[in-house]
């Protein structure tokens, strides 16, 4: 069975949606971390889910 982790390769073609800023990878919290827009993506089943609706808010 293959593992669905994220491919942190993949973080070189995404930006934040909503500032169009570079990403960063949690890797313990699965999700891309957007540290001008403040908020986090998460990433299901492999697969970051770059909807700000779907985004949490960071302080």
């Amino acid at each position: 069975m293959s593992d669905p982790s994220f491919d942190p390769k993949m973080l070189e073609a995404l930006v934040c949606p909503m500032t169009q800023a570079t990403l960063e990878y949690d890797t313990e919290k699965q999700e891309l971390v957007s540290k001008n827009g403040k908020m986090a993506f998460p990433i299901r089943n492999g697969i970051p889910v770059m909807l700000v609706d779907e985004a949490r808010q960071l302080d």
